[in-house]
């Protein structure tokens, strides 16, 4: 059967991420009842080790959004998105950047915007979209999500039964909610987060807004004490629980690496290749990390995205990486589909990962 296009959405103007990895100064600490500048030195060692303490290292993937050109219905590209999804949640992936093979840098808004009602989008924009959609816990999704073409077959698809995905009869210390139109009595906003009643909020937000609100953690569906809106980040640094992935879009494997949204950048980065170095899962070391990257190719492999990134050009793929791998040596297919790859990649990590944290 004939191979089923996509059109490419339309680049903006090339804008300037050069300055996107450095580090944000640290939060100075006032002088408070006229500490020493010796005292106020210790008590910033503190705050620092602290604040370093409680940062958690993630681990993100980067998918081209080619991918999607290579489905032959939109059923099957829906099927296939689904797929990356489940991987992400399943292995509990913090980020997936989604990248086109761009020579220059963009801000494509037709890709990142989730409102867009371009029916045929490019694979990077359907991707995004689906992984989305479905990160989204069911109960929000007719809020943020309007009807869109790209969505009619996601009903088809498993569910990513995340730990934020809980049902209607569930309490958990966190929620993730929507604001509504509705103003409570005492001019709160109020909050759907999937429960028979809807809740007040220490904020004043704008209505469609998703936000994570702490629950608390005795089920008390009769007060009406303003509920606090805290990061999505929350509750994985205090109850440990994964809390579903970030989706970013990138015009290039540039700006994938240079755009990182993360306090100075990705500090281990990985590529994935049938044409990189074989090392068993058992042998493989990853140094320390705060935040790791894994790269997966598009129908081409990655050598094409550093190809044609005019900001790579020239560049040995193997020097764009720390490790330039081959996570699944001896196939007897030859070709392995990135959404199989992602799958048998991420496992074969999960040791690696495993000693690199201990």
């Amino acid at each position: 059967m004939a191979k089923k296009k996509r059109d490419e959405a339309e680049s903006e103007p090339e804008v300037d991420a050069q300055n996107a990895q450095k580090p944000e100064p640290l939060n100075e600490v006032e002088l408070v009842n006229g500490e020493s500048h010796k005292k106020q030195k210790k008590k910033k060692k503190k705050h620092k080790a602290h604040d370093e303490a409680k940062e958690i290292p993630t681990v993100s993937i980067a998918v081209s959004g080619s991918i999607i050109n290579n489905a032959q219905s939109l059923e099957l590209a829906t099927r296939l998105a689904g797929q990356v999804a489940r991987a992400a949640t399943i292995f509990r992936i913090d980020e997936v950047v989604v990248f086109d093979n761009k020579s220059v840098s963009v801000n494509d808004h037709g890709v990142t915007a989730l409102d867009c009602t371009d029916e045929n989008e490019s694979g990077a924009a359907f991707l995004i979209r689906i992984l989305r959609y479905l990160e989204t816990p069911q109960y929000l999704r007719k809020v943020l999500f309007p009807k869109h073409n790209s969505l009619r077959f996601v009903g088809l698809l498993p569910p990513l039964d995340a730990p934020h995905h809980l049902r209607k009869h569930e309490w958990a210390p966190y929620r993730e909610g929507v604001t509504l139109k509705e103003r409570s009595p005492n001019s709160g906003t109020l909050v759907d987060v999937g429960l028979s009643k809807s809740f007040v909020i220490d904020q004043v937000l704008e209505p469609g807004t998703r936000v994570t609100v702490a629950m608390g953690t005795n089920r008390n569906l009769d007060t009406d004490i303003p509920r606090e809106v805290v990061s999505s980040a929350k509750p994985r640094e205090e109850a440990g629980m994964y809390w579903g992935y970030k989706v970013r879009y990138a015009s290039n494997m540039s700006s994938v690496l240079k755009d990182c949204p993360y306090k100075g950048g990705y500090d281990h980065l990985v590529g994935t290749s049938e044409h990189g170095l074989t090392v068993k899962s058992s042998d493989l070391t990853i140094p320390a990390f705060r935040h790791l990257l894994i790269a997966f190719g598009g129908l081409a492999g990655l050598e094409e995205s550093i190809e044609e990134d005019n900001n790579l050009k020239g560049k040995d793929v193997r020097n764009v990486f720390h490790s330039y791998l081959n996570t699944c040596p001896n196939q007897g297919s030859r070709t392995i589909r990135t959404e199989e790859a992602i799958f048998i990649s991420l496992q074969y990590f999960q040791e690696p990962i495993t000693r690199a944290l201990a």
